[in-house]
């Protein structure tokens, strides 16, 4: 997380910059930044006579029509006119919602200093704040949307407009109205700070309005107000934001924009570094929103090397005006992927190939789903399903112009999609059909969906529901939330109808654990895992210990069994800890676990490596919020930090659910993630079998004892 802007940096800056401020906060005739003929007025009027931009027609229509599965898509159009200021101008815009991120740990304060560091004529920052309770400084005010303007060193107080909430998109709207009509230049760029949730939830979670955020069709909404009024694009849209990259956000803002540039995984705190942004474009003022992007790009990722936090980092850049194209290709694709799914088989297949794509921001059970999952990754799962896949997967190649990955994530292919790895409910879907980018991928996750929460046959899913009269399909017409209903009151049951056994769970004489699948169950399973459980001391409890992937199995045959040898993640002190597996890399295996962190509710993540074995503490992470907010900052534990394990617990008749908590462990210089023997104890063991429609299978368990000698004894329970 950043501190970079020194409180005798900003006494400095500010005590200069607040001199050029009217008392009223209206723009100063002395404004260095002003355009001849522009007025830096205080009165902000945004959308004239709009009342709802949510109403209006969004600047893309993708059509499809349902005999031939072509895709026309119509998008609005713009001059390329601009204001010039002078030769190769630049000036970004800044979105800049707070939110925790500058209360908690002052990055917005640390970003704003970075931007103060800006010299010469070809560059402005040009930001509108809110967003959080708290400003980590003694000047931006808390209780006004206030617009600063960032040049040659100084940072000028040129606007002040009434609190508006920052997840509005007339807020939005509004400053970049304003923006444009006062600061043109020959280039414009729009950078839209804060958490990022995804296709789903969207960007810029206001802390003011209750964690409040600005979902991809309101975004559409303010650019398109703002495009009306200034009749050009943006040179490029950034989010400095978490897991943005991705083709539902690419198809929006390519209407608005020549690039985007955006993260498909979290970003941490310290996201983009805007010395180098402004370092580059001084050197390079006529440079184009591919290598601002490329500089984005590079600088993030070095910073993210220099505070260790590079191992889940991405980063790229999407010409926008390749985006067509590989919508127009996935379309059919999706299409091909959808036939093949009426197949059984084949379903289970493509499905256990998605699953098993990278995926970004956690999507486990302790962490939260964003069910943000690699873009290339599904279409390579249905790549010997489906034709166009070699088409699709070059326009992707031809669309990422550029992108930077840390270890983590070195197979990303710079832009993600939406994929329910677990239903959330009807909203969330409803959020999915207005944003979805092709009505046969629309098909594909609807049927799955269906067909686990409803019961509705494969082959008897209906795709015509999307079509209208005339047999096509509208992207800006997918209005109707009723359809998804059918998810209001769904939760998985653990005993899925679609896991079927030729050999039911059991325990053979030499005390392996095992099950076949017969053909059905082979066709509907996506995925095997067990979970552990420990039994409490007083025998009232099973206390869950988490997943454990020591399973072995072969899809042909259907036959899996535990490889499980008694060995658990511990802290020094011997407490197990309850983890669940967030990713597979070449080289380790990335774990959460639950904990309490001085109090406070987080995950701790931690990796295995293959090689030796050797255990690697990360940091915590806080996952995924229940407005579907990223955290950015994965935090390194510190000496004194007080670390409690927590898990859940039930009643050994299964009725009642609670809380449970380890022991007090305090961390030193010494701390250390152990993969030992687990303490002597009794445990039990039952395997966790996914289907491929969301719903999932548990075993009856077997129990196992670790006994004081290290001995590992199983029975049946």
């Amino acid at each position: 997380m950043k501190r970079k802007l020194l409180a005798a940096i900003l006494a400095l800056v500010f005590a200069v910059s607040a001199t050029a401020c009217t008392g009223d906060s209206a723009g100063n005739e002395n404004d260095p930044g002003a355009m001849d003929g522009a007025e830096t007025t205080g009165q902000s009027e945004g959308a004239q006579g709009s009342t709802s931009l949510l109403d209006k027609i969004t600047g893309v229509s993708l059509n499809v029509d349902g005999a031939s599965g072509e895709m026309n898509i119509d998008r609005i159009t713009f001059g390329d006119q601009a204001a010039d200021i002078g030769d190769d101008a630049w000036t970004i815009f800044v979105y800049l919602c707070g939110t925790d991120l500058e209360s908690e740990y002052g990055a917005a304060t640390g970003d704003l200093g970075e931007m103060i560091q800006t010299k010469g004529d070809h560059l402005r920052f040009v930001v509108e704040t809110g967003g959080t309770e708290t400003w980590n400084n003694e000047v931006i005010d808390n209780q006004t949307n206030q617009r600063y303007l960032i040049q040659d060193g100084e940072m000028y107080l040129v606007d002040e407009v009434e609190m508006s909430n920052m997840a509005d998109p007339q807020t939005l709207a509004n400053f970049l109205q304003w923006g444009v009509t006062n600061y043109p230049s020959d280039h414009m760029g729009l950078i839209l700070w804060d958490h990022g949730g995804g296709s789903i939830t969207g960007v810029c979670f206001d802390e003011i309005n209750y964690g409040d955020s600005m979902d991809l069709k309101q975004l559409d909404s303010a650019l398109l107000a703002c495009a009306e009024t200034f009749g050009r694009k943006f040179d490029f849209i950034g989010f400095d934001a978490c897991l943005m990259a991705t083709i539902e956000t690419a198809n929006v803002v390519a209407s608005y924009a020549d690039y985007m540039v955006a993260s498909q995984e979290i970003m941490p705190g310290s996201g983009y570094d805007y010395t180098a942004i402004s370092d580059f474009i001084a050197k390079n003022p006529g440079a184009d929103g591919a290598a601002v992007g490329k500089v984005i790009c590079d600088s993030f990722l070095a910073s993210c090397v220099e505070s260790g936090e590079d191992d889940v980092a991405t980063q790229s850049v999407i010409d926008l005006s390749k985006v067509d194209e590989l919508l127009e290709s996935f379309n059919a694709y999706a299409r091909g992927m959808y036939e093949a799914g009426k197949d059984a088989t084949d379903l289970s297949q493509i499905v256990r190939a998605i699953k098993s794509s990278d995926n970004y921001g956690g999507n486990n059970a302790t962490e939260g789903y964003t069910n943000m999952v690699d873009l290339g990754g599904i279409i390579g799962a249905g790549e010997d399903y489906a034709d166009c896949a070699k088409t699709v997967l070059k326009d992707l190649d031809l669309a990422v112009v550029y992108s930077a990955e840390g270890p983590g994530h070195q197979g990303a292919s710079g832009l993600s999609m939406y994929y329910p790895l677990s239903i959330q409910g009807s909203e969330e879907l409803s959020i999915f059909g207005k944003v979805c980018i092709s009505p046969y991928y629309l098909s594909f996750v609807d049927r799955q969906n269906q067909s686990g929460v409803a019961g509705t046959p494969v082959e008897d899913y209906d795709d015509t529901q999307w079509f209208d009269d005339a047999g096509e399909w509208h992207s800006t017409e997918q209005e109707d939330d009723s359809h998804w209903a059918y998810l209001d009151e769904y939760e998985p049951t653990g005993e899925s109808p679609y896991i079927t056994f030729a050999e039911e769970p059991q325990l053979d004489e030499q005390g392996t654990f095992w099950f076949q699948l017969d053909e059905n169950g082979n066709e509907n399973a996506s995925d095997v895992s067990a979970l552990v459980y420990e039994i409490s001391s007083d025998g009232e409890n099973l206390i869950v210990l988490g997943e454990s992937r020591d399973v072995n199995g072969d899809w042909e045959t259907g036959v899996f069994y535990d490889d499980f040898d008694g060995y658990w993640l511990s802290l020094p002190d011997g407490q197990n800890l309850s983890i669940y597996l967030v990713e597979v890399t070449d080289e380790y295996n990335l774990y959460t676990a639950t904990i309490l962190l001085n109090g406070e509710e987080t995950n701790l993540r931690m990796k295995q490596y293959f090689a030796d074995g050797s255990v690697e503490i990360e940091g915590t992470w806080d996952g995924i919020d229940e407005n579907g907010s990223a955290a950015r900052n994965i935090i390194p534990l510190k000496e004194g930090d007080v670390i409690v394990p927590t898990y859940t617990a039930y009643s050994m008749d299964g009725d009642d659910e609670l809380p449970y908590y380890g022991s007090e462990y305090t961390v030193d210089s010494e701390t250390a993630i152990y993969y030992d023997l687990m303490e002597p104890a009794d445990y039990r063991y039952l395997f966790s079998i996914d289907d491929i429609y969301g719903d999932y299978y548990l075993s009856d368990a077997v129990q196992f004892s670790v006994n004081e000698d290290g001995s590992i004894s199983f029975q049946t329970t």
